[in-house]
């Protein structure tokens, strides 16, 4: 199948090329960075980014939103959100 987006420069606003799912864990880092998260179901989304040396806090996230960060961890601890989506 032809890929019209093959030869597009890789960036924050490019389609993602390796979506998958965030299992949140307190410990183990996310498989690869991405550019985003999707939150399907809202809530609290507790997470550290890659240049952070703590985490923070994203409350009160609607269902269907988008929080545009690169994360290093996603916490199992606060985060309540559900269904969240990892747009590498």
């Amino acid at each position: 199948m032809p890929d019209k987006f093959q030869n597009s420069a890789d960036s924050a606003s490019a389609p993602a090329t390796a979506p998958y799912a965030i299992q949140p864990d307190d410990v183990v880092p996310l498989p690869s960075i991405p550019r985003g998260i999707y939150v399907g179901g809202g809530g609290t989304l507790v997470l550290r980014g890659v240049e952070g040396s703590e985490d923070v806090a994203y409350r009160n996230l609607p269902d269907a939103s988008y929080v545009a960060v690169r994360a290093l961890y996603v916490r199992a601890t606060g985060t309540t959100a559900t269904n969240l989506i990892a747009e590498a």
